[in-house]
């Protein structure tokens, strides 16, 4: 009986991922691994698995999500206001407001003022899960103006 062989960098990147077969109609799926098993290889030729770590789809989601909190966006300062009473702790929302005017004016912290609007909005929609970004901005801000 002959070998199986595939070329050597195919066989890493086949290593690398959690490969499935489609999910049957009960929603489970069955483990594959092409990289060891002949029959598994050839489903992986005709399409017929998919990787749970797809590479570029990660990436697709990252680019997505940068492209979502970095656009170029303005609020009134009365507003930009509102948003961190919203947001910070009372000890902490006069600073935070500071740094956030202070970022608005400054040509490199201005992308952590996008950021801080961008998803404190996204908040605003019922993503609770940006909340926590809306403080990193603050943090990124306070870094990037002190860079200068």
């Amino acid at each position: 009986m002959a070998r199986f062989r595939i070329p050597r960098k195919l066989k890493k990147e086949l290593k690398k991922g959690f490969w499935f077969y489609a999910p049957d109609e009960n929603g489970s799926s069955l483990y594959a691994s092409p990289a060891r098993d002949i029959d598994d290889f050839k489903a992986y030729k005709k399409g017929m698995l998919s990787n749970l770590i797809d590479k570029h789809g990660s990436r697709q989601r990252l680019l997505e999500f940068r492209r979502k909190i970095n656009k170029v966006t303005f609020v009134p300062d009365q507003e930009l206001k509102r948003y961190v009473d919203d947001i910070m702790r009372k000890d902490l929302r006069n600073a935070s407001y500071q740094i956030l005017l202070e970022a608005k004016k400054h040509p490199r912290a201005v992308i952590a003022y996008y950021q801080f609007i961008n998803s404190y909005q996204l908040v605003e929609q019922g993503e609770d899960s940006y909340g926590n970004i809306c403080c990193m901005a603050i943090d990124r801000a306070k870094e990037l103006l002190r860079q200068h």
